[in-house]
């Protein structure tokens, strides 16, 4: 059965956020006092990181299934991700005892498989990608009857992930501007209808990976066009096409739609961890990217939404350590020593009157441009920012160092 497309409403999203009563959490806005400062005016955080399963997707699986008669529902549902709609559909699925099958690809982060699994949801590891896994999940709807449910192009998804909007106007009544990442549309397309209808004078703007923005393209056509490829860090929001019904919905809405570096989205990352103690993933901290990367141009009070927090603790790591040098809190450099006992250890007492922390100190002795009695070292370090990197820099030249970064 091929359901009959229709375009969402606010009626629909508020009659999802009547359904999601005692099964989404109603997050938490929290001010940031450090991003407060940054942009001049009020700034909070829509903490859908603490939403169950982690992340906003409960909202449009729940609605989406909830939606389904029970004919539809014997065969079961079956959806395909890598993470958070694959823990979404699996929760929802199980609270409405509907059997689900996920698809994900073979190299899945084990904490999402776990997690997915221990939500009710039988796994089947199929392809490297998402895409093949996509490609195994409808093949396998077609095959049985199951219902497969979209991450994001349908119009029960979006009216659900629309609720987001909903409780913020809720919260913050006098918000001036929406700041929410973007994928394939879902969130932000749900969040500005609810938004639109009820405040039109409020300002969405969504924010896409630079290595991952299909949306500019596909607005400037007139139609969804799809990546060629794409790369980036911030798994929820790699999406190489926008959904047919999101779409129609972002082109008429919302404001606009800007693209972060990685760099900026390591860099909020961290901040999200360090100011706000919220653990956060890439893609759900592209908000507060966007506000790092161009603190000027947003009217407040702001609200930027963090749609996601299920973070692999190896990729958090590896983001961490990127952000941590994009806020120039990591100095490589390269020096000439005397090869000479006691030279290294000299140095190293240097640096520690700096107050710097080695994390790393390599040498090279084979070099033809060095000297007989030479050595060079290769430093790396952990400093408290741009000007500690100059301090430590100058420090050494001071001590007699040639210095090179």
């Amino acid at each position: 059965m091929v359901d009959t497309p229709h375009e969402p409403t606010l009626d629909d999203v508020r009659a999802a956020h009547k359904a999601l009563g005692g099964i989404a959490r109603v997050t938490a806005l929290e001010g940031s006092r450090h991003l407060t400062e940054l942009l001049g005016s009020p700034v909070h955080l829509k903490c859908e990181n603490l939403q169950r399963t982690g992340s906003f997707k409960i909202r449009g699986a729940y609605t989406r299934i909830a939606a389904l008669p029970p004919k539809r529902r014997a065969n079961g549902v079956v959806a395909a991700s890598a993470g958070n709609h694959a823990q979404g559909v699996a929760l929802a699925a199980a609270l409405l005892g509907v059997p689900a099958t996920v698809f994900m690809p073979v190299g899945a982060p084990l904490p999402k498989l776990a997690a997915t699994r221990g939500y009710g949801a039988r796994v089947r590891l199929h392809g490297q990608v998402v895409d093949e896994a996509l490609e195994a999940a409808t093949a396998y709807a077609e095959e049985t009857g199951a219902v497969f449910i979209h991450p994001f192009d349908h119009p029960d998804i979006v009216a659900g992930q629309g609720t987001v909007g909903l409780e913020i106007l809720e919260q913050c009544p006098e918000v001036r501007t929406v700041v929410v990442g973007v994928g394939g549309g879902g969130l932000i397309a749900g969040m500005a209808l609810a938004v639109k209808a009820l405040r039109p004078d409020v300002r969405v703007v969504g924010v896409q990976a630079e290595g991952a923005a299909a949306y500019p393209p596909s607005l400037a056509a007139g139609h969804p066009v799809a990546l060629a490829g794409a790369t980036t860090m911030a798994d929820g929001i790699k999406v190489g096409r926008p959904g047919d019904v999101p779409f129609k919905i972002v082109g008429e809405l919302v404001d606009e739609i800007r693209t972060v570096s990685e760099d900026a989205l390591s860099s909020a990352l961290l901040l999200c961890l360090e100011r706000a103690k919220l653990v956060v993933e890439p893609a759900g901290a592209s908000a507060v990217a966007a506000l790092l990367s161009e603190p000027d141009s947003f009217e407040g009070p702001v609200v930027a939404v963090l749609s996601g927090g299920n973070v692999d603790p190896l990729v958090m790591q590896r983001t961490l350590r990127h952000g941590m040098a994009a806020a120039g809190r990591y100095l490589s450099l390269r020096l000439r020593l005397s090869d000479r006992p006691g030279a290294l250890a000299a140095l190293l007492a240097e640096l520690s009157v700096a107050d710097a922390n080695v994390l790393d100190v390599s040498h090279v002795r084979t070099d033809p441009r060095l000297g007989l009695d030479e050595v060079e070292v290769e430093l790396h370090l952990e400093t408290k920012g741009p000007e500690d990197c100059a301090e430590v820099t100058a420090s050494l030249r001071r001590a007699g160092y040639t210095v090179r970064d």
